[in-house]
């Protein structure tokens, strides 16, 4: 019963990890096809994109952060996981351009870090 349950805890952690590089390619890729070429902004920049990643980061972040660090102990993967969710949050508030974009590559590039480092520390 053990094993599965750290089986899982790892398997999200991997996923957030994941998730945190398909966001920034989405921003990369959004900014660049809607500045260089000016195609896709209507769907590649909706706002509910990046609502709904937003409460998926909050949602596996969260999980994962916390139980790795009942797990290990170790605070800092909580702390820098939650700091890079506070960047991706104020992304959604300052409009979409290099801000949002610079926001939210440096919160999902926290937050992957946290999700590693939790990986890292909980075998």
């Amino acid at each position: 019963m053990r094993q599965a349950i750290l089986s899982i805890r790892g398997r999200l952690d991997q996923a957030g990890v994941i998730l945190s590089g398909l966001c920034a390619v989405h921003c990369l890729a959004g900014l660049l096809l809607v500045a260089g070429l000016g195609l896709g902004g209507g769907v590649l920049l909706a706002p509910e994109i990046h609502r709904y990643g937003l409460a998926l980061a909050v949602t596996v972040g969260s999980l994962t952060l916390v139980l790795g660090m009942r797990r290990h102990g170790d605070p800092v993967p909580l702390q820098v996981g939650a700091v890079g969710i506070g960047f991706m949050a104020c992304a959604l508030f300052v409009g979409h351009g290099t801000a949002e974009a610079v926001l939210t590559i440096l919160g999902v590039s926290l937050l992957a870090w946290a999700h590693l480092r939790n990986l890292r520390r909980g075998y």
